[in-house]
C-alpha cells in the first residue's frame, strides 16, 4: 500500500522567482542607465591622465581625456556627470581662490564640456572648496581654525555663479554650511541664473569611506570635518536637514554615501519631495574592487547588486564611479 503523499504548502513565493522572465516581470526596482551618474576629476598641470592609486580604474584627466571619456560616458546613456577640479598645489590658498576663476581648472572644463555637449546630458558640478583651498576644508577657516559658516557662504556663492557661467546645468553643494542652498540660489537668481538647479547634499556624513577620494583630489586637509559635516550616530537628524534643505529651494536632494546609509537614504525618500539621490562613495567602490581583485567575489554581480539597494533604498539618481561599465552591461540586457 503506497504512504500518502504528504501536502505541500498551498503558497509559494518560490512561483514568482522560477524563471528570469518571471522575475524580469515582477521586479520592484529597475535599474537603467539613465539613473547613473559618473564623478570625473580633472587635474591641472598634467600631461596624461594619472591613475588614482587607491581607486584601480579611476584617473586624474587632463582636459583632452576627458572630454573624450565625457563622450563615451553620454554614448552610454548615463544620466549626468558630476565634475571634480583638482588644482595644481601651488594654486591653492587659504580661500580657494581657483573655485570661481574662470581659469580655474574645474570652470574650464566645465566650459569645455558645455561647447561639447550641449544639452546632451546633465553638466553638474562639485560646488565646495576643499580642492582648492590650501588646508583642505571646505571653507574658510578662522583665526582659531574653525570653518567660518558665514564667511564659507559669500565664497560658495561666487563659486555657484562662475560655474554657471563656465556652463554647468546642476550645482552640487556639498560643503555642509548652514544656509549654504538659500544663499547660492539668490546668487544664482540674482545673476540671472534662475535655471540653474541645485543638488543639495543634504545628509553628508563624516566617514572613513571619503579616504580615497582624498588621494584623487590631492587634499591638503590636516584634521577632520566633524563640526560640519553629519555625525554617523544620527539618524532623525538627517530629515531636519532635508526640511531646511527644501525650504531654501533645493530642487533634488542627495545622501552621501549611500552603502553604509541606506537607512538614512530610506529616510529621506519617504519624506522628499524632491527627485533623491545617493553617492556610493569612493571608499565603497574601493572595497568591492579590492575584494573582486582577490577573488573574493564576482565584480560584475557585486556592482549590480549594490546599484540595485541603492535604488531600492528609495534613490532615484546614483553617483558611482561605475557609471559607464555598468550603463554597458545594463544596456546588454
Amino acid at each position: 500500500m503506497t504512504a500518502d503523499r504528504v501536502t505541500g504548502p498551498t503558497i509559494r513565493p518560490r512561483r514568482l522567482r522560477s524563471t528570469p522572465a518571471v522575475r524580469r516581470l515582477v521586479a520592484e526596482t529597475d535599474l537603467a542607465p539613465r539613473h547613473l551618474v559618473l564623478p570625473m576629476f580633472v587635474a591641472d598641470g598634467i600631461a596624461e591622465p594619472k591613475p588614482i592609486a587607491s581607486m584601480p580604474g579611476v584617473v586624474q584627466h587632463t582636459l583632452d581625456s576627458l572630454r573624450t571619456a565625457a563622450d563615451e560616458a553620454v554614448r552610454s546613456g548615463v544620466g549626468g556627470l558630476m565634475l571634480f577640479g583638482v588644482p595644481r598645489a601651488e594654486d591653492k590658498d587659504a580661500i580657494g581662490s581657483g573655485a570661481d576663476s574662470p581659469d580655474g581648472i574645474l570652470n574650464r572644463a566645465l566650459a569645455a564640456l558645455r561647447a561639447d555637449l550641449g544639452d546632451a546630458t546633465v553638466l553638474m558640478a562639485d560646488t565646495c572648496l576643499d580642492e582648492f583651498t590650501d588646508h583642505g576644508h571646505c571653507g574658510v577657516v578662522d583665526d582659531a581654525g574653525r570653518v567660518d559658516n558665514d564667511e564659507t557662504l559669500e565664497r560658495y556663492a561666487a563659486m555657484a555663479v562662475a560655474q554657471a557661467r563656465a556652463g554647468a546645468h546642476m550645482l552640487g553643494p556639498s560643503g555642509m554650511m548652514d544656509g549654504q542652498i538659500a544663499v547660492i540660489r539668490e546668487a544664482l537668481d540674482g545673476a540671472g541664473f534662475i535655471d540653474t538647479a541645485l543638488l543639495a547634499y543634504t545628509a553628508k556624513y563624516a566617514s572613513a569611506f571619503y579616504g580615497p577620494f582624498r588621494d584623487a583630489v590631492d587634499s591638503s586637509l590636516q584634521g577632520d570635518r566633524r563640526t560640519y559635516q553629519q555625525d554617523p550616530a544620527n539618524r532623525t537628524e538627517a530629515l531636519h536637514e532635508l526640511e531646511l534643505d527644501l525650504a531654501e529651494g533645493a530642487d533634488l536632494v542627495m545622501v552621501k554615501p549611500a552603502m553604509a546609509y541606506l537607512d538614512v537614504l530610506a529616510d529621506v525618500a519617504a519624506t522628499a519631495t524632491v527627485p533623491v539621490a545617493a553617492y556610493q562613495v569612493s571608499g565603497e567602490y574601493s572595497m568591492i574592487t579590492a575584494a573582486a581583485e582577490r577573488g573574493w567575489i564576482d565584480r560584475r554581480a557585486a556592482v549590480l547588486e549594490s546599484l540595485t539597494a541603492i535604488r531600492r533604498a528609495g534613490a532615484s539618481i546614483v553617483l558611482t564611479y561605475w557609471a559607464v561599465e555598468a550603463a554597458g552591461w545594463l544596456n546588454e540586457r
